[in-house]
């Protein structure tokens, strides 16, 4: 059984889908790694190191995708709507591939792929169980965004971070303000915290103050009442407009008050609410700094612009994509080690596993046979069951 590791095509992607640390334990357990040449040196891998650890190095990408029974891959066709699409003439019926899909996506890149015949495996879509907190790479992402998002606003905002007493007198410590306290949002609580912020967070979620505390933030309590706040799955569920326009209106104290303030607040296959308003932003002091982790999905800042940075009444607002990429020695560590576990649960004796009544391959399970195979998927676009 070969693994093959393409170089990541997406434009300025750094990462690459397996380092050479975890390929002794794919080939202890009968896996063959064949990798692209050069696929991990903008992480920090050299090929001398691949090939010390055991891998077997090709010249062209179209040699990894011929010599490969499973493709990994960090951004697959479906989240790379770039380059994504010269990689479907390379994939061929029965071969696997795992990675970042974007399935909540556009239905015609997953419908490409499904024409392809490939056995396509999204990593966004693994379980919330136990058993699979190995295999979380949504997770591992998102904990490295959260902690970049903090040292991007602090070297945006026009003060320091920390309280410090000198012989001029003392700084008071910055004020950041989370908005979501997911993955991203707790880290991104711990960081500022270490960096010597006073970090406080809000989510509609009332199981997230406990974890806010945890890692030392405030956790600020809204009179608002949600009956429906989290899905099956733990992540926050849409809410209709009504109540959004209330969280906004309660949101903008404590938003004016802070100098940083970082919004992560995702629905999953929904666009991003608009939790910091124009209006919010000319209540904060000039030079403060809103980060926006939601850009890519529309952005949580009604200013937010995907990959810029927006400027509204002396606050800058980023709009910052793709941020696991910009730590790229490390994100491709978790990542690799996320998929590694994935592929060792996947496949045994040399053999693909796809029971249904293993919840792992059967949440991530999207295309089989040139079909749409994934029953939350079938359903989320009003596709006829199978």
């Amino acid at each position: 059984m070969v693994i093959g590791v393409p170089r990541e095509s997406f434009p300025g992607e750094r990462r690459v889908a397996l380092v050479p640390a975890v390929v002794p334990t794919l080939t202890k357990a009968g896996f063959q790694v064949v990798v692209e040449s050069g696929a991990g040196l903008a992480a920090g891998y050299l090929d001398t190191e691949y090939a010390a650890k055991g891998a077997q190095l090709a010249a062209a990408r179209a040699e990894v995708f011929r010599l490969a029974d499973v493709i990994v891959q960090v951004l697959c066709h479906g989240s790379n709507d770039r380059t994504g699409q010269a990689d479907l003439p390379l994939l061929r019926a029965g071969q696997a591939l795992a990675g970042f899909l974007r399935p909540l996506g556009q239905l015609e890149t997953i419908q490409q792929l499904a024409a392809t015949g490939v056995t396509a495996f999204s990593i966004e879509l693994m379980p919330r169980i136990t058993r699979a907190q190995s295999m979380d790479a949504l997770s591992s992402m998102a904990t490295i965004c959260g902690y970049k998002a903090v040292l991007l606003a602090a070297d945006k905002l026009p003060r320091m971070f920390p309280m410090l007493t000198t012989a001029a007198g003392t700084i008071t410590p910055a004020r950041v303000f989370i908005i979501g306290a997911g993955v991203a949002g707790l880290q991104a609580i711990a960081t500022a915290r270490r960096l010597g912020a006073v970090a406080s967070a809000y989510d509609m979620r009332p199981a997230a103050k406990e974890q806010v505390l945890s890692v030392g933030g405030r956790f600020v309590e809204l009179p608002i009442q949600v009956a429906d706040a989290q899905d099956a799955r733990g992540y926050a569920k849409a809410q209709d407009d009504t109540f959004y326009k209330r969280q906004a209106e309660l949101l903008g104290d404590q938003v004016a008050q802070s100098d940083v303030v970082i919004a992560a607040a995702v629905v999953p296959g929904k666009k991003s609410p608009v939790l910091v308003t124009r209006e919010m932003l000319h209540r904060m002091a000039p030079g403060s700094v809103v980060v926006d982790l939601a850009a890519e999905r529309g952005g949580n800042c009604e200013v937010t612009r995907a990959g810029e940075v927006a400027e509204e009444h002396g606050v800058a607002v980023l709009g910052s994509i793709n941020l696991a990429s910009t730590v790229p020695y490390h994100a491709s560590q978790l990542y690799a080690r996320n998929v590694t576990a994935f592929l060792l649960h996947l496949f045994r004796d040399g053999k693909l596993h796809t029971d249904a009544d293993d919840e792992i391959a059967r949440e991530t399970l999207v295309t089989e046979g040139g079909e749409i195979v994934n029953p939350r998927l079938r359903e989320f676009f009003a596709l006829p069951a199978l």
